[in-house]
Formats: C-alpha cells, sequence, structure tokens
C-alpha cells in the first residue's frame, strides 16, 4: 500500500473514532487495532493513538467552548482527580510487552461489546447525594484516570458511566466534562509515549486530521436517530477485531 493510500485510511478511521469519541465512545478501540493491522507495534500504536486522541480533546473542548456549552472549573476539578491515575497509567502503558497489550485491548473491546449491547443507563436522581458518593469520587476517579492513562480504548464509557451514577450528572452535561477530562489526563501519556520514542508522526498526523474532522461534525450534529445504528455497527466490527487479536 502507497503512504498516500495508508494516510487516507488512517485519516478515515480517525475521523469515524472522533465521531464517536464524542457521542459516546470507543473510537480507540477502532484506531489502536487498526495501526496495528497496518503493522505498528502494539506501544507505538497506542502512543501514536494518543497524539490523536489529546488533538481531538483539544478540538471538542473549543468547539463546546464556542457554543457555549462549558463549565471549566468542575470540568478542572474531576480532570485533576483523574491525572495522578493518568500519570501512573501512562508509565505502564510504555513499559508493557507488545504481546500481552494486543491480548488485553481484545478484552477490553470484548467487553466494550457487551456494554454496548445493555440497554442505555438513565440518570440516577440525587447520585450525588448518597452517602457512599464522596468517599468513592477519589479512588474511582483514580481509577478511570489509571485505565485511560494505560489503555485508553472505552474510557469514554466508562466517564459517562462515572458521571452519570456517582456525581449524578444529567446526560447532557456529561459530554462536555469528558472531553475536557480526556485532554487533561492525557498529557502525562502524550509526554511519556514521546519521550520513549514510541510516536510514528506519520501515523499521529492522519489520525489527528481524521479525528479533528470527526470531532468537529460530531459536536456540531445533533444526531439521535442514527445512534443505535452506529452502536450495532461498532459492536460488531469490534467483536470481529476482537477474536482476530485474541487468536
Amino acid at each position: 500500500m502507497t503512504e498516500v493510500g495508508s494516510f487516507l485510511i488512517l485519516m478515515a478511521g480517525g475521523a469515524v473514532a472522533g465521531f464517536l469519541n464524542v457521542l459516546a465512545g470507543g473510537g480507540s478501540a477502532l484506531t489502536i487495532p487498526l495501526l496495528i493491522f497496518m503493522g505498528y507495534d502494539a506501544t507505538v500504536a497506542n502512543g501514536s493513538n494518543r497524539i490523536a486522541i489529546q488533538v481531538e480533546a483539544l478540538m471538542a473542548v473549543a468547539t463546546f467552548r464556542h457554543n457555549n456549552q462549558h463549565d471549566f472549573p468542575l470540568s478542572l476539578k474531576l480532570a485533576l482527580m483523574t491525572l495522578p491515575g493518568g500519570i501512573l497509567g501512562a508509565f505502564y502503558a510504555v513499559k508493557i510487552d507488545d504481546a500481552l497489550f494486543t491480548k488485553i485491548l481484545g478484552l477490553v473491546m470484548i467487553l466494550i461489546v457487551i456494554s454496548l449491547m445493555l440497554p442505555k443507563a438513565r440518570v440516577v436522581e440525587h447520585a450525588a447525594s448518597h452517602r457512599w458518593s464522596k468517599w468513592l469520587a477519589w479512588p474511582v476517579m483514580f481509577g478511570v484516570g489509571f485505565y485511560g492513562g494505560f489503555v485508553q480504548a472505552g474510557v469514554g464509557f466508562i466517564i459517562m458511566a462515572t458521571l452519570l451514577h456517582l456525581f449524578g450528572m444529567e446526560l447532557t452535561r456529561v459530554n462536555v466534562h469528558k472531553v475536557f477530562i480526556v485532554m487533561v489526563f492525557t498529557v502525562p501519556a502524550v509526554v511519556l509515549f514521546i519521550v520513549t520514542g514510541n510516536v510514528d508522526w506519520f501515523a499521529a498526523t492522519a489520525l489527528s486530521i481524521g479525528m479533528a474532522g470527526g470531532t468537529w461534525l460530531a459536536v456540531k450534529a445533533s444526531i439521535k436517530s442514527g445512534e443505535k445504528i452506529i452502536r450495532a455497527t461498532l459492536a460488531v466490527a469490534l467483536l470481529v477485531i476482537a477474536v482476530k487479536l485474541l487468536a
């Protein structure tokens, strides 16, 4: 395959991933395996994807702000709660064996498929006032950061579930905070992957361009009728890829 062809494929994959990540999550579960199938080492695929994730998050935050959809003080507070976990997770991400990471990614993708088949969660009223919520907030957000720094794929689903059930947020506000949180805890991962030489800038650039475009469309669009089709298509694609990774 020519470099132009590879660039276009990665850009298209990034666009789909960016669109999915803003609306729900799971975009990295497409882009990381795509990079692996194109011949990149698992750690390099993970690192290259982080560059695009950072660009995507910056684009999403900026676009939400442009449309007066933001609450920066609360977003920053939530993001800082995940940062220690993000740093620790990123450290392990650059140290893990490629074969082991590939197996972990395959298992994660199967879990994502299962989550896609479950009914959509409803907002739990008064969840934030539950007597356990304030005690669980820090360890849970630390775990969210660790997972995001380590694997990344599917972290959007985890963040959404946490903000819905632990903090009792309305679904309409969840995505606004989610993209800001990702923007913050991805920083240490980006730095570590770059310093350790685990970024392919050709792949990272192609994915970044695609993700930026997909993110802009997702924030601007108000697509609801097609969500079920997107979720079903994503589930089938992830299941096929997961089986190949585990095999």
